[in-house]
């Protein structure tokens, strides 16, 4: 054995077959992973731009490797609960491609998924101060108060304008908080957004009654959103009028709806 080993050219030779061996084993398994098929969805149906992506829309093939870029979707849960582009349609028997496959808050009209039936979208100005710092959250819950001016306070008229204040709306759900240029607020926390509409659902006679406020303003009318700890709750409290005086004193200072 001392003999062999100390051959150089033995030695050499036991060398190189080794490395054709590790050659060998790499390129093997190189071939081997572009070859072998692997697994990843597809499009079992057409699929229309913003429609959620459910489990029966979705099948596997396989397909080799080298077949697949970078922009494909390889794993099944990873696209089932996400929506289509709004700018694309999913052929059937298409593989899901990144472009093509959106989280909801990316859809640009995804407000509109969040509305319940008969419900209607309200959109109330606000500022950094006015969402306690950006504390107000999607999903979180809110008190619509009304700060106004006025000369007649419970039908009597004072020689002064008093402040009137007091809660109109309770328990509304924030569907989303978006900054002046309509993106999410809260979307990218590297990003340094300002908040500019904090945006919910109303039934339309109590959106006519929030918009009857908003435009009193001979009355310097102000709508102020106030966080609650309602969504903590296991059941929140449903929507409702806090103060039927104070609806009351809107409609007096208003127009009715004439239609």
């Amino acid at each position: 054995m001392k003999k062999y080993i100390n051959n150089k050219n033995i030695v050499s030779v036991l060398l190189l077959v080794v490395l054709i061996g590790i050659l060998f084993f790499f390129y093997t398994r190189r071939v081997n992973d572009k070859i072998n098929p692997i697994t990843v969805p597809y499009a079992k149906v057409q699929i229309a731009s913003g429609i959620q992506i459910t489990d029966k829309m979705v099948g596997t093939t396989q397909i080799p490797p080298a077949m697949l870029t970078d922009d494909v979707y390889k794993v099944v849960s990873d696209v089932v609960g996400k929506y289509s582009n709004a700018d694309t349609i999913i052929p059937a028997g298409s593989l899901f491609y990144h472009r093509n496959v959106v989280e909801k808050e990316e859809l640009p009209a995804n407000i509109i998924l969040d509305i319940p039936d008969g419900y209607v979208l309200f959109n109330l100005a606000v500022d950094t101060a006015t969402t306690y710092g950006n504390s107000i959250y999607p999903g979180n819950y809110i008190d619509i108060y009304l700060k106004a001016r006025t000369k007649e306070i419970a039908g009597v008229t004072t020689d002064q304008k008093r402040v009137l204040l007091d809660r109109l709306i309770k328990n509304v759900k924030v569907i989303a908080v978006k900054d002046n240029k309509g993106k999410t607020v809260f979307k990218d926390l590297e990003e340094d957004r300002e908040p500019a509409m904090v945006i919910f659902a109303v039934p339309e006679e109590y959106y006519i009654l929030l918009k009857k406020a908003e435009f009193l303003r001979t009355y310097e009318s102000i709508l102020i959103p106030v966080p609650t700890n309602e969504s903590l709750k296991e059941e929140p409290g449903e929507l409702a009028i806090a103060s039927e005086a104070l609806h009351q004193w809107i409609n007096d200072v208003t127009v009715w709806n004439l239609s």
